[in-house]
């Protein structure tokens, strides 16, 4: 049995379904999918794709920047392609439930025991059904601070973001984690003026510094304002919007406030309690390496167990726990992890941050390709990009890959690729790449750090 049909829930149920199990997924009918492809991941993807072409954002470095697909751009406009998309991956994950005959009980559930799962369809109807393993995939919601009176219209979390009337002409987002900045740039590019409060002194802490003191410069280049080191005190109601009062003094008006405080597990109504299990005051359970609970039948994936909270990683996570539940050998999840964030430009790292290196006291060296030295970033109209690469001088392999521009979540997977199979920056520096591409940027990358290793090994040899 299955808890929640987000990216976990859903790969460990098709993953038990083929290693031969019975295996059963509960989900509320209109949440096929879980938050992921509903309220979360796909819908802002989806939502940033609209933007980015509706705005021809994309090529204003060619046509200039007032260059415009569409002069007004409005929800139904940015909806449209979101409600498309969501229909589709429904449609896509129903398909391979029913292809692997995993039976999809529609309705809430709440454990009634350890083995037991009452499940409550939309007529108040409940139905038990028991198991011998159970995988909660339940997923999170948007936090919500008790002292901020949301009322989706003016006041905001990042799942009503769908439903907003208009785009507004203000924007004032807290928080300036990943979901809060990858909005604010999205709004950015559509116009609108965004302001982002944060309190702690820099935003995406573990993101590679240099990365993200290129995206705030390209966001301030679309009018973001930053407040950083400044703590929300009150939120103001107005007919015509709101304003926010700040610790320092500041009150800042805005037509729309977007709160991004992190996400808090969906477990508060699964009846925890009555498997044995409790939650933190995040609403996360705890598992070991197998994603086992304290309860040993019963595992937990995805956002509901914590970092890193990605729907990559969910995935994964998913299949792992119902190899184990199932007892089938499994090789566990590779500790490297790509990271992709969907800012604009978008942002994607594997590997270690220079910041953490140095504080490691671990030497490296550094090679840059920056999109404007290549081809392919002049045809595209991205000048502004970069790809980085951060080599051991001891054995020339590869410490970190980290880009910032057009492409990079997809571009990644060629550095983390290199790196899990213990590759160095020779195999770039030899490899042959298509041309025009993006993806030269690792040839250009690894032939500036070589070129660096070279001429530091000169000095070396200079001086013995």
């Amino acid at each position: 049995m299955v808890l929640g049909s987000g990216p976990g829930g859903q790969k460990a149920a098709i993953a038990a379904a083929k290693l031969g199990r019975r295996v059963a997924v509960v989900e509320r009918r209109n949440m096929i999918g879980g938050v992921s492809v509903n309220t979360g991941t796909i819908p802002s993807k989806t939502l940033r794709e609209a933007v980015l072409f509706l705005t021809g954002h994309h090529q204003r470095e060619l046509y200039g920047q007032s260059y415009r697909v569409k002069e007004e751009i409005t929800v139904a406009d940015l909806m449209a392609r979101t409600r498309h998309v969501i229909g589709r991956e429904v449609d896509v994950i129903r398909s391979q439930l029913l292809r692997n005959r995993i039976m999809l009980l529609q309705g809430t559930g709440r454990f009634l025991d350890p083995h037991t799962i009452g499940v409550v369809d939309e007529y108040g109807r409940e139905t038990k059904v028991s198991a011998e393993k159970i995988i909660i995939a339940t997923g999170t919601r948007p936090a919500r601070p008790e002292s901020v009176e949301f009322d989706g219209r003016t006041i905001i979390d990042s799942d009503d973001i769908l439903a907003l009337e208009r785009v507004p002409d203000t924007l004032v987002v807290v928080g300036a984690g990943v979901i809060g900045i990858e909005y604010a740039s999205m709004f950015a590019a559509l116009g609108t003026k965004v302001t982002v409060i944060e309190r702690r002194e820099r935003m995406l802490e573990f993101v590679d510094l240099e990365i993200v003191e290129s995206l705030k410069y390209h966001l301030r280049d679309l009018a973001v304002t930053f407040r950083f080191g400044e703590h929300v005190t009150a939120v103001e109601r107005h007919p015509d919007g709101a304003i926010i009062v700040l610790e320092s003094g500041k009150r800042i008006p805005a037509d729309t406030v977007l709160y991004s405080a992190g996400r808090q597990g969906m477990t508060d109504g699964i009846g925890l309690e009555n498997a044995g299990l409790t939650a933190d005051a995040r609403g996360r359970i705890a598992v070991d390496e197998h994603y086992r609970t304290a309860v040993p039948h019963i595992y937990a994936v995805g956002d509901v167990i914590g970092f890193p909270a990605l729907a990559a990683t969910s995935m994964e996570q998913g299949r792992l726990a119902a190899h184990h539940a199932c007892g089938e050998p499994v090789t566990g999840m590779h500790a490297l992890q790509p990271i992709g964030i969907y800012t604009i430009p978008e942002i994607a790292f594997v590997g270690r941050t220079e910041e953490e290196l140095t504080r490691e006291h671990v030497p490296y060296e550094v090679g840059v390709a920056r999109y404007r030295e290549l081809a392919r970033g002049q045809i595209i109209g991205d000048t502004y990009g970069m790809l980085k690469l951060l080599v051991s001088p001891e054995d020339r392999s590869l410490l970190g890959v980290h880009i910032f521009g057009a492409g990079a979540t997809e571009l990644l997977h060629i550095g983390q690729t290199v790196m899990g199979l213990g590759g160095t920056v020779d195999y770039l520096v030899d490899a042959v790449f298509n041309y025009p591409t993006l993806a030269e940027g690792y040839k250009v990358a690894a032939l500036d750090a070589a070129n660096k290793l070279r001429r530091m090994a000169r000095f070396t040899g200079a001086g013995g």
